[in-house]
């Protein structure tokens, strides 16, 4: 399903928590008829409590509240937060919730990877924020970098089918007959301003490929440059050729990635790659002043996005996701600003030479993740045709 970009939209740019729960704990607090929110993560801190205490709030005064929340990210939803969200009359689900040992199967690595809030038909949330605190990570690594998005106006549309849609299907999975969802409250959604946006998910249904087509169409329209700021990185072989087809016809290339991450595995694993992808031309900046999670991408100054998507095998082949597309000059020129100032002040650039001067047990610890996230791909049903396309370092 091709990208329907919609005009009349306001976008607000949301930076990593210290401007996202203001906005979504103001919105919750404004609710009137209903809220729904998804997160894979909702974490016992102090955002946390802020969140489920407003929503708790909220369903005191008569607003419907529903959440869902990933079974494996959330795993600790239900002891920390369920009796309190219950008592109040918030209406809660797990997503596949974990039962047992966790094991590598294709159908357990599905997870909802969204980060999404609608706020009474009127106002939304897409983004990489989970419901944590910025600073609730090991204190080298914080805080935590990522952006969202606050949405106004006719492409709420798109966001609010999408929450209604997944709160059926996983009442019908969880078996909560009186879950039932009520008819929308009202049309959705008036002009709000001026931009053009679209909002696309990742499903294994309808939209498998969607968020994946939608980045490579616009890398194969580019012209100028490309920047992208991605915490997990291994592209698969469409997305990598299109890379390398955008860097030959002279297209700049700029690519931000974790340097402090909480996956080392896939980090080591995108590191066997540095080396090719340098040949190409692209420039790699990994940002070591703190923990990078954002999941965002600017081209030619006009196309942006901002979601909860990785550009790796995991997100764009077996979770749910969900990313806005953006078409609008002022929103990509905030955008682009905010990651050039990121990487100013906290990335390092790569460079061939240090790449050449690794050592033996440095390269081999590389070359080894990398073949053991392809034997995972593997164990989990995926072939070459989804793995990275770019060649690993001798």
């Amino acid at each position: 399903m091709n990208a329907e970009f919609l005009p009349g939209n306001r976008l607000t740019l949301l930076n990593s928590g210290r401007e996202y729960f203001p906005a979504l704990l103001a919105a919750i607090e404004a609710a009137r008829v209903e809220i729904f929110l998804e997160t894979y993560i909702f974490a016992d801190d102090a955002a946390g409590h802020a969140v489920a205490g407003a929503l708790a709030a909220a369903a005191r005064r008569g607003v419907r509240v529903n959440v869902i929340v990933d079974g494996f990210g959330g795993r600790n939803f239900a002891a920390d937060f369920q009796a309190g969200l219950d008592a109040a009359g918030v209406r809660t689900m797990a997503y596949r919730p974990e039962i047992g040992r966790f094991h590598l199967k294709r159908h357990r690595l599905r997870r909802l990877h969204r980060k999404l809030a609608v706020i009474d038909g009127r106002i939304a949330f897409v983004g990489g924020i989970n419901i944590t605190d910025d600073d609730n990570a090991p204190e080298e690594m914080r805080p935590r970098y990522d952006y969202a998005v606050r949405v106004e106006g006719p492409t709420l549309g798109q966001i609010h089918h999408a929450v209604r849609r997944m709160w059926e299907i996983v009442r019908w999975a969880n078996f909560k007959r009186r879950f039932r969802l009520d008819p929308p409250a009202s049309p959705c959604c008036a002009i709000a301003g001026t931009q053009h946006a679209a909002f696309l998910i990742r499903d294994n249904i309808r939209h498998r490929n969607d968020i994946q087509h939608a980045y490579i169409e616009a890398i194969d329209a580019a012209r100028d440059d490309i920047l992208i700021a991605n915490a997990y990185f291994l592209p698969g072989v469409r997305f990598g050729r299109a890379l390398l087809a955008a860097a030959r016809r002279g297209v700049r290339i700029t690519v931000l990635l974790q340097g402090k991450t909480d996956h080392p595995l896939l980090r080591y694993a995108t590191q066997a790659l540095y080396a090719a992808a340098l040949q190409a031309g692209l420039r790699i900046f990994e940002y070591e002043k703190s923990f990078l999670h954002a999941k965002v991408a600017v081209i030619d100054g006009e196309w942006a996005t901002v979601g909860s998507s990785n550009i790796d095998p995991f997100s764009l082949l077996l979770a749910k996701e969900a990313n806005l597309f953006v078409r609008d000059r002022e929103f990509a020129a905030e955008l682009k600003s905010s990651l050039e100032q990121a990487m100013a002040d906290g990335g390092r650039e790569l460079r061939p030479a240090e790449l050449a001067a690794a050592s033996w047990h440095a390269r081999l610890l590389r070359w080894f993740s990398y073949g053991l996230v392809r034997t995972a791909l593997r164990v989990a049903g995926y072939d070459r045709r989804h793995g990275p396309d770019f060649t690993p370092e001798d």
